[in-house]
């Protein structure tokens, strides 16, 4: 099995790839030694202390990129929502951290790239005028 973000894409939802993400980037101690298990009292513990195999390793690496991807596509549902909702630019670029002219403009090109004739021009009429800054 090839370890891709395009073939883990279809595998995961957002939550459970995030949720394997944060699994694998805990398990991971750092070291360079492969699956070393420490022995202690606290049995689970030892999952906390190994290194990750080079599959696991690819794995997290795709999942990153996976979570990220999903991530961004939701940036569109959430930034409809929150105009539906009637927040401002201003509002909606303090939540993405970033000035609002770039927040309409990541909009509207994802508006572009996504969205269906009828479904664009709605979101457009929506966004209305660019905002300054």
């Amino acid at each position: 099995m090839s370890i891709t973000p395009e073939a883990l894409e279809q595998e995961f939802s957002l939550p459970t790839a995030a949720t394997r993400l944060d699994f694998l980037s805990r398990r991971d101690n750092g070291d360079t030694a492969l699956n070393t298990v420490r022995d202690d009292e606290n049995g689970w513990a030892s999952f906390r202390d190994t290194s990750l195999d080079t599959y696991e390793a690819l794995e997290l690496l795709a999942l990153g990129e996976v979570v990220s991807r999903k991530a961004h596509d939701s940036q569109l549902i959430g930034i409809r929502a929150a105009l539906r909702g009637g927040a401002s630019w201003e509002q909606i670029a303090e939540a993405l951290g970033v000035p609002p002219g770039f927040a309409w403009d990541s909009f509207a090109e994802a508006v572009a790239e996504r969205l269906d004739p009828d479904a664009a021009a709605a979101a457009r009429e929506l966004a209305g005028a660019r905002p300054g800054r």
